[in-house]
């Protein structure tokens, strides 16, 4: 049968990720190896609403598999969420000849592609690019891995002052709804207490570890908080919080913030961003749509995108059990 897809679209939507780059020239260059042609999209779906395309080749994607951020830059649309948006968007997409949609991104992202597919029966995949790893139907988001390598290594150097001075430090990650960056970063970085929004340990429970630790000989500590942790209190409350119950700890507190955004992608991200952006487009030119390409047990998996947007990606019980006995 004769491939009715001539022309794709790759665009990155909502916040930015480590692998995002790597993604897009993985999908150019696998419409290139199809001869099927391919246009960049700025901006997300605000680019797709006011027309802002551009004709990808082979050599457009050169030297990007290393760098952080994304080319075609990325943005929050307002106007995308009102049916003319979505209208002036699919006149856009049809003048300019595109037949499928990739969409590098969040929750946000796919139900966007989500509402697209259905009100124009038009072919959308998705790519799930987020730090936060909260996406159902993957094991590994992009940008994740290069995510907690950057919290890790931010967490090594804080410990060589809260060292040299005794000090508690309070280290906050990303992860509004999601604790796999505070869990994983927590665990390798070796800290003494890990706080996520999936777990509410109470604040009692950190006192009393802390304390634990304390007796035990340690002179500084680090804690690891997501910013969505459900004590009640953001990080510098919870220092204060601490100062004023165990007044021997001089506390300080670290946010690390947008840094880990940033960044060259690791190696993981870069060879997941390659395999994800070929089953992509092989999907699209196959007649498939409103899917997610995601990893599970190291095979690239197709997931419905609704099922993506609505599922919930556990965290690991078996690592918190092993947070809890690495804390002793």
């Amino acid at each position: 049968m004769e491939n009715k897809i001539k022309k794709i679209a790759v665009m990155t939507s909502g916040g930015d990720a480590p692998g995002m780059n790597a993604a897009i020239r993985s999908v150019v260059r696998t419409c290139a190896y199809y001869r099927t042609e391919c246009v960049g999209i700025y901006r997300g779906y605000q680019g797709m609403i006011e027309g802002d395309f551009i004709n990808m080749s082979a050599r457009s994607v050169n030297n990007i598999i290393h760098k952080g951020g994304t080319i075609l830059k990325s943005a929050r649309s307002q106007d995308f969420r009102t049916k003319e948006g979505r209208e002036q968007a699919y006149e856009n997409i049809k003048e300019h000849g595109i037949d499928g949609l990739v969409v590098i991104g969040g929750d946000g992202s796919f139900t966007g592609g989500v509402v697209f597919n259905q009100e124009y029966n038009f072919p959308v995949i998705g790519i799930p690019g987020t730090i936060d790893n909260d996406i159902y139907g993957t094991s590994h988001t992009l940008g994740y891995d290069t995510a907690l390598n950057t919290a890790i290594e931010a967490i090594d150097k804080i410990r060589d002052t809260a060292s040299s001075h005794n000090r508690l430090f309070f280290v906050e990650v990303m992860g509004r709804d999601a604790g796999f960056i505070a869990l994983n970063a927590g665990v390798g970085a070796g800290a003494e207490e890990i706080l996520i929004p999936e777990e509410d340990l109470g604040l009692e429970r950190m006192l009393e570890s802390l304390k634990k630790s304390r007796r035990s000989g340690k002179s500084s500590s680090i804690v690891v908080v997501a910013e969505g942790d459900k004590s009640g209190k953001n990080v510098y409350e919870l220092a204060d919080y601490v100062e004023e119950n165990m007044p021997e700890y001089d506390v300080r507190v670290s946010v690390l913030g947008h840094m880990q955004r940033g960044g060259s992608p690791t190696c993981f991200d870069r060879v997941l961003a390659s395999r994800l952006g070929v089953r992509a487009v092989e999907l699209l030119i196959d007649g498939r749509s409103n899917l997610m390409v995601g990893l599970k047990d190291n095979q690239v998996v197709a997931t419905d995108l609704e099922k993506a947007i609505k599922g919930q990606h556990s965290i690991d019980k078996e690592l918190l059990r092993v947070s809890d006995i690495m804390t002793t």
